[in-house]
């Protein structure tokens, strides 16, 4: 089998490209070791809580313990599914900030600052505010990935923006837009009640075209000939075969599995790669390396009214919000819930937002476990910019063994005071009087918990990944060592090889991964076809008293 261009993974960013490749006449073949997305579970945005959980659509992949966090072995999912981890997210949309990009550029990704990726934000989106404002001049209009809101018509929405307003925050009608920083309402990929991930945006309609074909088979390594990626060694069925490429090899397998088969073909640090065996074709230090997360944990609250989601924690509840969306893709599941949030700086001198909020109407953990009060809200809140590093290295030579993941949580004094004012701006802003007619107590951290060897003693016991992994195979100057890709997404030192997916930020960007994911995979099509966008003039808000206030 062969095709001018050979896609490993059929994720956020290699769906987009199948699409873009496709679209431009090329011929495509994507490589997906996962399965059907077919089925409510993944399907119902309002069942967000099972796919995550389950090994048919999750790699199930776990950190190695982590020294700062208690020793403790976080999950780390990823999306064994056609869609990727856009199949078993939680459907939150962000675009990241501006800021975000611009420092992209200037560390060595040229051609990626704000003004270059915000046309490919347009590009892919069809935005739906439902009415309920933002500025429909930064937005799409007509790409595939549609972005809508949930209804908001759950009191506690209102007072969580209520609250940051009193507590001094600005209020943003959106954060996509001009003004990210604020309080207001979250977008999901939802599209007419449905989970609208990488496979129903991109991929369903690329392989409706000819010249487009996916395969299920399980990626072993990249096949370099002379220098030159001329294919893909998988397994299926049992048997070992190569898929030919005519022009290029892309891989677009996520933060985890592109290093680890970049490893696996001889690229990447040589003195790892010859503890396993592996000959090298080209010494990258950096593959692997700058593994960048999230971290955060749930503000949890018991609520003084039964206004909650909890109402319907149950089977008779369930069963009545299951019917709704099955037979008219409405009601409760047909949203994630995560329908309000915020992003604010954390201190003076910050010039652009570092903490991001989601709220939910109920209190209830990723694994679906409710909390024991009943009725409650919660908050999820972490610092966005850690300058902590983690990596990914090899196992063993095997393909089938994963990768060792060590994120190297909270590993900088910087993390723990960042987490402790995580801490104390939440208390204040559910202290105001917006939230006074709903909160009850404070379920986690509790109100016991106050000096910082306290905050830190939770947070080293809760702290929890937002499943946000990035950054191991960076994008920079040729002349940086640490670089993995230029920034046209070519594997430094190989030929005929790209990489192309959420490995490839050189720092973590403001809020959830899945945008800017897709927003890689558009763009780097581009960079392979060679044509490109034209700039945007777009002028970005950023608060103007951001060196003298924290809000």
């Amino acid at each position: 089998m062969k095709a001018d261009y050979v896609i490993v993974g059929a994720g956020s960013a290699g769906c987009a490209m199948a699409y873009r490749l496709s679209e431009a006449g090329k011929s495509v073949l994507i490589i997906e070791h996962g399965g059907t997305d077919a089925g409510p579970l993944i399907q119902m945005p309002g069942a967000l809580s099972y796919p995550m959980n389950m090994s048919l659509y999750d790699w199930g992949y776990k950190s190695q313990p982590e020294p700062n966090l208690n020793n403790r072995e976080l999950v780390t999912p990823r999306g064994k599914v056609i869609g990727g981890s856009s199949s078993i997210n939680g459907m939150v949309y962000v675009r990241g900030h501006a800021g975000d990009y611009n420092h992209w550029a200037e560390s060595g990704a040229q051609g990626w600052s704000y003004a270059d990726v915000l046309p490919y934000f347009k590009r892919m989106e069809t935005w739906d505010n439902r009415g309920q404002g933002g500025d429909a001049d930064w937005r799409g209009k007509d790409g595939p990935l549609h972005v809508t809101r949930g209804p908001r018509d759950n009191p506690l929405h209102d007072a969580f923006v209520s609250a940051g307003a009193q507590a001094g925050y600005p209020v943003t009608e959106d954060y996509n837009g001009e003004q990210q920083e604020g309080f207001g309402p979250m977008e999901m990929t939802v599209y007419k009640g449905q989970r609208w991930s990488a496979a129903n945006a991109y991929l369903k309609p690329a392989l409706k075209r000819d010249n487009c074909e996916m395969i299920r088979a399980f990626a072993r390594k990249v096949v370099i000939t002379e220098g030159r990626a001329t294919g893909v060694e998988v397994e299926r069925g049992g048997k070992v075969e190569v898929i030919e490429a005519n022009i290029e090899v892309i891989l677009a397998a996520s933060s985890i599995n592109s290093p680890k088969l970049l490893m696996l073909s001889g690229i990447g640090p040589a003195e790892h790669l010859a503890e396993h065996g592996i000959e090298v074709v080209a010494d990258r230090p950096g593959v692997g390396q700058n593994l960048q997360d999230h971290l955060e944990f749930y503000f949890q609250f018991a609520s003084k009214q039964p206004i909650t989601l909890f109402k319907y924690w149950n089977l008779l509840g369930k069963a009545w919000v299951g019917a709704q969306w099955f037979f008219r893709k409405t009601g409760l599941g047909a949203s994630n819930q995560f329908e309000s949030a915020a992003f604010i700086r954390s201190d003076k001198g910050v010039d652009y937002p570092d903490i991001q909020y989601h709220f939910l109407p109920i209190a209830v953990r990723y694994d679906g476990q409710a909390a024991a009060e009943g009725h409650g809200f919660q908050a999820h809140v972490g610092p966005m910019r850690s300058d902590s590093r983690g990596e990914i290295t090899l196992a063993s030579a095997d393909p089938k063994d994963a990768p060792k993941i060590f994120f190297n949580y909270m590993s900088t004094e910087q993390d723990w005071i960042d987490f402790r004012k995580c801490v104390r701006l939440t208390r204040e802003v559910f202290a105001q009087d917006a939230m006074a007619p709903f909160v009850k107590h404070e379920i986690q951290p509790g109100e016991d918990l106050q000096s910082d060897a306290e905050i830190d003693g939770f947070i080293r016991e809760h702290a929890e990944s937002a499943y946000h992994p990035c950054g191991t195979c960076k994008m920079g100057a040729l002349e940086d060592p640490m670089a993995v890709v230029d920034p046209e997404c070519r594997v430094i030192g190989v030929e005929g090889l790209r990489v192309a997916d959420s490995s490839i930020f050189p720092r973590i960007t403001n809020g959830n991964l899945n945008g800017p994911s897709i927003m890689t995979g558009e763009k780097a099509s581009d960079h392979i076809l060679g044509r490109r966008l034209a700039a945007s003039n777009a002028e970005p808000w950023f608060n103007m008293n951001w060196q003298e206030s924290q809000r």
